[in-house]
Formats: structure tokens, C-alpha cells, sequence
């Protein structure tokens, strides 16, 4: 009797040992990031510092 029992808890152990799970690929694509931060702080410093660099072009520097 124990020995029956324990063959049918034991017999679903043996049993999963033989399945087979199928997996799919994992398929990466690439990601395209644009990244237009640069130009815009570029052309902010050049509207700000453009009327300083206009201002120092008009100055002629002291003769000490």
C-alpha cells in the first residue's frame, strides 16, 4: 500500500522531467532617437551672447 502510494505522488515528478517547452526568438530592432537639445541651447547662447560679441566689436580698447 505505501509502496503504491508512493509510486503515484512520485510518478508526475518523472513525468514533467519529460516535457518540452518551446520558446520564440526575441527579436531587438533597433531604436532612432533624434536629439535636437544641442541646437537649440546653441542657437539660445548665440541670440544671447550675439549682442554682447556686437557690442565688444564697437568698443576699441584704451591706450594706458
Amino acid at each position: 500500500m505505501n509502496r503504491r502510494r508512493l509510486l503515484l505522488l512520485a510518478a508526475p515528478l518523472f513525468l514533467a522531467g519529460c516535457l518540452n517547452v518551446k520558446t520564440e526568438p526575441i527579436e531587438v530592432k533597433p531604436i532612432h532617437i533624434t536629439v535636437d537639445v544641442n541646437v537649440k541651447v546653441d542657437r539660445a547662447l548665440d541670440d544671447f551672447f550675439g549682442d554682447l560679441d556686437k557690442k565688444s566689436a564697437t568698443i576699441e580698447p584704451t591706450k594706458g
